[in-house]
């Protein structure tokens, strides 16, 4: 027998309970912490389904909401626009800008300082987030943010 890379070093598992977990879209946890303006529930973490290295929820943002600038020190950033369209602005002085609609993914490496904003006035936007750790790491950034947060401040529930 040829050792593969994916062999278990501690002998076999019980993939009944340590394998494959569906999280129907129903089932989400609403139970962490939200931030007026926008509602967040975690689907994939290490209580609910053993993940080690990811985080996954979704994030509803309230129309017009914006966050202040920040970063997530080493972590990496996924978020998939389900609904609505979303603007982000990164970098010394969030001199950069991007729009994400529908079915587009947004990457946000680690360090980078950015805003996130609900670029519609009169609509949710509906997002899937994805974390490359477990732990809420947030930096948030004294810098003069170009759209200033108004009406609804919008924040990462690790925002304080």
């Amino acid at each position: 027998m040829t050792d593969h890379p994916h062999d278990q070093p501690t002998g076999p598992r019980d993939w009944r309970d340590d394998g494959v977990k569906v999280i129907p879209g129903t089932s989400l946890d609403p139970n962490t912490a939200q931030t007026p303006g926008m509602s967040r529930a975690a689907a994939i973490n290490n209580a609910r389904a053993g993940a080690e290295k990811i985080w996954a929820g979704t994030v509803t943002i309230h129309a017009n909401a914006k966050t202040g600038a920040h970063h997530h020190g080493d972590l990496e950033s996924i978020i998939y626009v389900v609904k609505g369209k979303a603007r982000m602005r990164w970098g010394n002085n969030l001199e950069y800008v991007a729009e994400a609609g529908p079915g587009d993914f947004i990457f946000v490496p680690p360090y980078v300082p950015h805003q996130e904003i609900n670029a519609c006035r009169d609509e949710t936007l509906e997002c899937v987030l994805v974390r490359s750790g477990q732990e809420p790491v947030v930096v948030n950034l004294d810098i003069e943010p170009v759209e200033k947060p108004e009406e609804v401040l919008w924040k990462d529930p690790i925002h304080r």
